[in-house]
């Protein structure tokens, strides 16, 4: 059951459990959040998924030897909720001394569990250290806006009014910012990310982009809805053919999370960044 993020382990002292708990996960519904910003949960403008990594997996065999992991979580972004990370980490934790016949046995069992916490179905995916090492570090897509000499003094709250583009220009390009910074809401630790833009319409000024991607910085929120404001924002200015919004985030307790919303259907890839 969806519970308010106040009671959550998030923040607190927490007592760290060795065997299988699945009720240390804990959910968060999403409509409250897209209501304020003016999302109606029974018709949401965009499609996409949060992919979170875990590079702390690790249970025993049923002849209790260990198994070291990473493990890749798809969430439907309509789920109905989303998942506190330190309880994801705290249930992932549980594995550790719990035996499993095999990886498809903790596949299944990893499947259920966090689609019951979401709501929605949960696509997962164990891979062994060669699998992941064999992709290696990727680069953000699409130009960097960065390097910009621009004067900033404005770090929150996210200002959409901040945005320009050109509308006599039409483009289609990917841009990318490596300074998204938010904090979350609960504790007010940093979130730092890098945040990619793809989208085909009237052409955004880099400077007015970089300015509003900074704007995020003080901002408190979860990864999932700072990445939700920013695509709705730069939908609602450009009323874009198409629009793709992502961030990869830095990971925290083992954890990142990659939420991805777009105008259609994607598929993204989960290689990871340098800084993650």
């Amino acid at each position: 059951m969806a519970q308010d993020v106040h009671h959550s382990p998030l923040g607190k002292t927490t007592e760290y459990v060795a065997e299988y708990a699945p009720e240390l996960l804990f959910p968060i519904p999403r409509a409250p959040k897209w209501i304020e910003l003016g999302i109606d949960p029974a018709a949401l403008p965009f499609q996409g998924v949060d992919l979170w990594n875990c590079y702390e997996l690790s249970w025993l065999t049923e002849k209790g030897k260990p198994v070291v992991a990473i493990g890749e979580f798809a969430i439907p972004a309509h789920s109905p909720c989303i998942i506190e990370s330190k309880s994801f980490k705290l249930y992932l934790n549980s594995l550790n001394q719990t035996r499993f016949a095999g990886r498809e046995a903790l596949v299944e069992v990893l499947a259920r569990d966090l689609s019951a916490a979401a709501g929605a179905p949960v696509a997962v995916r164990v891979r062994s250290l060669d699998e992941v090492a064999a992709e290696g570090v990727t680069r953000p897509a699409g130009e960097c806006i960065d390097e910009q000499d621009i004067a900033i003094d404005h770090y929150g709250p996210p200002d959409a009014g901040l945005l320009v583009c050109d509308r006599s220009r039409l483009v289609s390009e990917t841009l990318h910012s490596q300074l998204l910074k938010s904090n979350c809401p609960v504790t007010g630790q940093p979130d730092w990310g890098t945040v990619v833009i793809d989208y085909a319409g009237p052409a955004l000024d880099r400077a007015a982009l970089l300015a509003y991607v900074v704007s995020l910085r003080m901002h408190g929120d979860f990864h999932e809805q700072c990445v939700e404001r920013i695509y709705l924002d730069l939908k609602a200015l450009l009323q874009p053919e198409r629009l793709t919004v992502h961030a990869r985030y830095v990971r925290r307790g083992g954890l990142d999370i990659n939420p991805y919303r777009s105008t259609h259907a994607v598929s993204p890839d989960n290689r990871r960044l340098v800084r993650q």
